[in-house]
């Protein structure tokens, strides 16, 4: 099985909004709706849970029934870090779902998520063990001075970079063993799956992202979506 566990657990203070950003209604629809359909809608993806804001599972569920998101299974409450909030949900997945299961990893605030991003997850997982969805990096990068902030003297050669993204996979057993062995090293602030396991000492595999794969974090995130949705309409 390819079981989906959206993490939304995030308050969205950047938003400067009183409601959570994967909550926030775009055209009429929560945030969160949308990436739910693109895992709906995939035919590859068996269920979908997702580790959700204290206080907002009952909203959820509410958007899941009225936008008809048969796949999603489960929910549970987040944690206080966004490596906890995962923990949460691999702790529910095991409870579930087999060893060998593929988990994918995706913020709810990336909504703009692609078939083809999702497909490629998971053949990369199941080839290799792990798919970190990436974009190129197409900008120059440059590396603070140490002494100074605001300045800098330093390239750093693009191509040698990648820009992670999310899904993010790994069967099932090396998501509890990650965050079992994290545990055991004090690793507790991690945040995100790829950092995770190399802290850990693991090489993880890319998978294909693009650049409309963008994550809501800013109002100017914002309006990109909307310009997104709105293309994506007269297309």
């Amino acid at each position: 099985m390819n079981i989906a566990i959206i993490i939304a657990g995030g308050r969205g203070q950047r938003m400067h909004q009183d409601v959570p950003k994967q909550f926030l209604n775009v055209n009429d629809k929560p945030v969160i709706i949308y990436t739910l359909e693109a895992f709906e809608r995939h035919p590859g993806i068996d269920e979908i849970g997702v580790v959700c804001l204290d206080g907002w599972d009952n909203i959820l569920l509410a958007y899941a029934k009225q936008y008809h998101i048969t796949k999603l299974k489960w929910i549970v409450p987040s944690g206080q870090t966004g490596q906890m909030s995962i923990y949460n949900g691999i702790q529910e997945a095991s409870k579930r779902y087999q060893s060998s299961d593929i988990i994918l990893v995706h913020d709810a605030v990336r909504p703009m998520v692609s078939q083809d991003i999702i497909s490629d997850c998971i053949i990369t997982c199941q080839e290799y063990g792990s798919a970190i969805s990436v974009g190129d990096v197409n900008t120059v990068i440059l590396k603070k001075a140490e002494d100074a902030v605001d300045s800098s003297k330093q390239v750093i050669i693009r191509e040698e970079l990648a820009q992670t993204q999310t899904p993010q996979a790994l069967p099932l057993k090396t998501f509890v063993w990650a965050h079992e062995e994290a545990q055991k090293r004090g690793i507790t602030n991690s945040v995100a799956t790829c950092t995770l396991m190399i802290e850990l000492g693991q090489s993880v595999h890319f998978s294909s992202g693009n650049e409309t794969n963008i994550k809501l974090t800013t109002q100017g995130d914002m309006r990109l979506f909307k310009a997104l949705l709105s293309l994506e309409e007269k297309e």
